[in-house]
């Protein structure tokens, strides 16, 4: 009596288990899937990451503000021009070091004015996210004045001695409306 119970259930289990195994191709997208899952999954903490960082250095920050770059969110700056919306965009590997475009947005419905600021970058640590200020290098900017009243401006920015993978940090701060000699003008 049992060896006429087992057999049917053993030759049931046969053919559904058959039924069941998923062809090869079938498989590999599915395993190609789940790793692009798992890279944007990395992205995003990241991202989050470094959003938190930078959250936490402009809540501190009386002057300036603070981009970190993998954070990809632009950061508003109430300066003597009014409020500016800063963003880096475009960050990869130069020769020397590493550059990328700081994007510099007057808000509202307002002409951006002519002006001139500091850029600070280096790295952060990464155990703490604070920046790491002995190897801070930093330049002078300035966006001059145009005939036509422009809303945003890009200012390219060379940012030597460090990769983009080192690049913890750019901080604006300083920023006035006094017309200069230019150092690094901005793209138009």
């Amino acid at each position: 009596m049992n060896r006429t119970v087992w057999a049917p259930m053993a030759m049931s289990l046969i053919i559904l288990s058959g039924c069941s195994t998923p062809s090869a191709p079938k498989v590999n997208a599915l395993h190609q899937e789940v790793s692009q899952l798992n890279q944007q999954m990395q992205h995003l903490t990241t991202q989050a990451s470094a959003l938190e960082i930078q959250g936490q250095l402009n809540s501190h920050s009386q002057q300036g503000a603070w981009l970190v770059p993998q954070a990809n969110t632009p950061v508003e700056l109430q300066t003597q021009l009014g409020t500016l919306r800063l963003s880096l965009s475009r960050v990869e590997s130069e020769a020397n070091g590493s550059r990328a475009n700081l994007n510099i947005r007057a808000t509202g419905d307002q002409p951006l004015s002519a002006l001139r600021a500091t850029v600070v970058w280096g790295e952060l640590d990464p155990a703490s996210g604070k920046p790491l200020n002995a190897d801070s290098l930093n330049q002078t900017i300035e966006v001059p004045a145009s005939l036509l009243p422009q809303a945003s401006v890009s200012v390219p920015l060379r940012l030597s001695g460090i990769t983009p993978e080192q690049l913890g940090y750019v901080r604006v701060h300083d920023v006035t409306g006094e017309s200069a000699t230019s150092t690094v003008p901005a793209a138009q």
